[in-house]
């Protein structure tokens, strides 16, 4: 969810010609920092990496139980939101999150957005376990001043050489190459090689810079840097990787990083045969805390993927088909063939003052209709909350009781005549058309910086 900003986001990779105007600070959600909601107070709990022990899964289940609505809602960045808190819920909140070890700096929580290849350690294609990058990076975060200060927003991606996190337009990549030796650090059009070793400090330093050289723009995320804006930060991060220590060599073009994509739904080997994960996916992004609790205690702890999807490792091949037969029992989705696969949506009614629809009444309608040739993401209102990337129909409510639909590619939407993009997967129900309201409210998952126009721009 954004404050008002008065140009739409450039294409992936270029900067503003000028600085982001909003109408107030940022007003991203957090642990700490609850969100008023139709449906009561939001809380956004950061997941670094999307890692959880059994223990804390435990004790976010129990939050959802005791405090909020009894679900949990996985966000386009590896994190959970907790829903329908009381307003007096932030310091019993707060109190569970840091005795389970989830709460390790007050001041950093909310900059604390940290995705990783949710697989890592799991198969045999990564060339780096990414789950240290993250222990270590989230403990350089905490430890910063400068990062204290990093927009709700601002995204960090470890990638460990499969491509699939370092497609999803962090703010810093890092992404490791074959030896384990070195990673490219990726910040907007920038590539620098770096020592493996000295990755997670390369990208603090990044992140770092972005602050010098964001500084009195407005701007909160990499993309929004104005005019000279990228060549100025890759100025500073030279000093500071220097500064820091960090050797760093330019990567020269043609670079083609690798595209990889989300974790398979269903079994996952790893080497040797020996162990195995499971990946099941709750409708919508949105599960029980019976549901988690059935994954949670099943292997060693959970992992939150950008995906909106559950990774439980440390499985043996016989618990994990067990495990992915109690998972479809339960509601969850174990496979891509499920319909539940191609559809989307954020929050809508009733939870959210700005929708237009009940989008997941909509999205629910659409999974039981005719199959559509593109993914479709139901949005309530202009902002498209937590909207994927890549190609998908595009579906925004009017407010009429229809939804403005575009469709969507890697490179841009057409809104014009084109190839039919298949049946409509579902017409817009009729609603009462409501005010919605003034305060910025947050759909379920995270939300990247998008545009108030109908049309989204990659």
């Amino acid at each position: 969810m954004l404050a008002a900003v008065s140009t739409a986001m450039p294409p992936k990779g270029t900067h503003r010609d000028e600085s982001p105007v909003r109408d107030r600070g940022d007003a991203c959600p957090g642990a700490l920092r609850l969100h008023a909601a139709d449906d009561g107070r939001l809380a956004r709990l950061r997941l670094p990496g999307g890692l959880l022990t059994a223990r804390q899964a435990e004790v976010v289940a129990d939050a959802a139980e005791l405090l909020g609505d009894g679900h949990l809602d996985l966000t386009s960045r590896g994190n959970v939101q907790l829903r329908g808190l009381a307003e007096s819920c932030a310091a019993p909140l707060a109190a569970r999150l840091h005795a389970a070890g989830l709460l390790p700096s007050e001041r950093h929580e909310r900059a604390r957005n940290i995705v990783a290849s949710p697989l890592a350690g799991e198969d045999e294609l990564p060339f780096a376990d990414v789950r240290l990058w993250v222990r270590e990076l989230d403990a350089l975060v905490c430890a910063s001043d400068r990062a204290a200060d990093l927009s709700g927003r601002f995204l960090f991606a470890l990638d460990d050489g499969r491509g699939d996190v370092a497609t999803l337009g962090a703010d810093v990549t890092l992404l490791a190459e074959p030896g384990a030796g070195s990673a490219v650090l990726l910040v907007g059009p920038g590539r620098l090689r770096v020592r493996a070793a000295d990755a997670p400090r390369a990208a603090l330093l990044a992140a770092e810079a972005f602050r010098t050289a964001a500084a009195g723009s407005g701007a909160w995320r990499v993309h929004e840097l104005p005019g000279d804006g990228a060549a100025r930060l890759a100025a500073v991060l030279r000093d500071a990787l220097g500064a820091g220590g960090v050797r760093a060599e330019h990567v020269p073009d043609p670079y083609a990083p690798p595209r990889g994509g989300p974790p398979a739904l269903g079994t996952v080997r790893a080497p040797g045969g020996e162990r195995a994960a499971v990946c099941v996916q709750p409708p919508l992004g949105r599960l029980t805390a019976a549901q988690w609790r059935l994954l949670a205690g099943a292997g060693d702890g959970l992992r939150v993927t950008p995906w909106r999807s559950l990774v439980v490792p440390g499985l043996t091949p016989t618990a994990a088909d067990v495990l992915l037969g109690r998972a479809a029992a339960a509601g969850l989705v174990t496979s891509a063939d499920s319909p539940w696969t191609r559809v989307g949506a954020c929050t809508g009614r009733p939870g959210c003052a700005k929708s237009l629809a009940d989008v997941r009444a909509d999205a629910a309608a659409a999974a039981a209709g005719p199959r559509a040739r593109l993914p479709v993401y139901f949005s309530g209102c202009a902002r498209r909350c937590g909207h994927p990337r890549g190609p998908h129909l595009d579906k925004v409510a009017t407010g009429d009781g229809t939804y403005a639909t575009t469709t969507v590619t890697d490179a841009a939407p057409s809104t014009g005549p084109g190839p039919d993009p298949g049946p409509d997967p579902a017409p817009a129900r009729r609603h009462p058309r409501r005010d919605p309201g003034t305060p910025d409210t947050p759909g379920t998952p995270d939300t990247p910086d998008t545009p108030t126009t109908t049309t989204v721009t990659r």
